[in-house]
């Protein structure tokens, strides 16, 4: 992580992990905090779902009802993704909090030239999910508020549905600040189907179609049922044609191809050549 922030003019940066793994709560939550060497920034980055960790596609699938509390309303929450950034949640913000005070986060004895200006948060897949609630979170309850004034964007790429329709003021605090990224026909954005309960996106979204991100304004609708995922991870197998002509293909939402789309020109590559 790291050295790709370096790759992308973020050099010498600091780069922390936290992660929390207990398999029989499927919870398998990983974090990667990158904060700039003057102090004035920090990027926080969720992983999304392990593709060979099967407990981790059965947290997934959890979907549940969680209720959570954001100041004075409710809010029904995807179970298993809130799960997961609930196992993380307290050591990131201390990090954070720490990273507000001016301090380093390598070494809390030193100090950084300047406390935190600017957050971002971001993540892929179930990352992208992690990364809108953990936001939610900092809305909605006061003790994180000097967070909540820092933060500058929240970015998420395939991310799949996360909660119900968020209190009006909530989504006025963090809806303009959240940019999420769909593309092709990917059809984690979808997920889960309302067979497990009516879920919807909020902010602002971004699709990938003739080699360029378009705005639109009308957001990705959740599925009713289970056909079409099935489908989708089917013609993620099948032949290019038959694949081109498939509504949804699983092949979209692999992280490589929302790099390769979002990768700027005359950069050097995830794999550490030019294209």
């Amino acid at each position: 992580v790291a050295m790709m922030a370096s790759r992308l003019g973020f050099g010498e940066s600091v780069c922390v992990r936290v992660a929390q793994t207990v398999d029989a709560m499927l919870i398998f939550s990983t974090a990667y905090l990158l904060q700039s060497r003057c102090g004035r920034v920090a990027i926080l980055c969720y992983r999304g779902t392990e593709p060979s960790n099967l407990g981790n596609w059965f947290g997934d699938a959890d979907v549940g009802s969680h209720t959570i509390a954001l100041g004075n309303e409710r809010l029904t929450v995807h179970a298993g993704f809130y799960r997961n950034v609930r196992a993380t949640r307290w050591q990131v913000l201390e990090l954070l909090h720490a990273a507000a005070r001016g301090e380093p986060l390598t070494d809390v004895r030193a100090k950084t030239v300047y406390p935190l200006e600017a957050l971002y948060i971001t993540g892929h897949s179930l990352g992208g999910a992690m990364a809108v609630l953990f936001a939610l979170g900092l809305a909605g309850q006061e003790e994180h508020r000097v967070l909540r004034d820092k933060l500058r964007a929240v970015y998420t790429f395939g991310q799949p549905l996360v909660a119900g329709a968020p209190p009006p003021e909530i989504e006025a605090s963090v809806g303009p600040k959240l940019f999420r990224h769909v593309r092709g026909r990917d059809i984690i954005p979808s997920l889960p189907p309302r067979v497990w309960g009516s879920l919807q996106h909020f902010g602002q979204e971004f699709h990938y179609a003739d080699g360029r991100w378009h705005r639109r304004e009308e957001m990705t609708a959740q599925l009713a049922g289970f056909r079409e995922a099935s489908r989708a991870t089917l013609a993620m197998l099948a032949p290019a044609r038959k694949r081109d002509a498939q509504r949804y293909t699983m092949a979209d939402h692999w992280p490589h191809q929302y790099v390769a789309a979002l990768r700027p020109a005359e950069r050097v590559t995830e794999l550490g050549d030019r294209e």
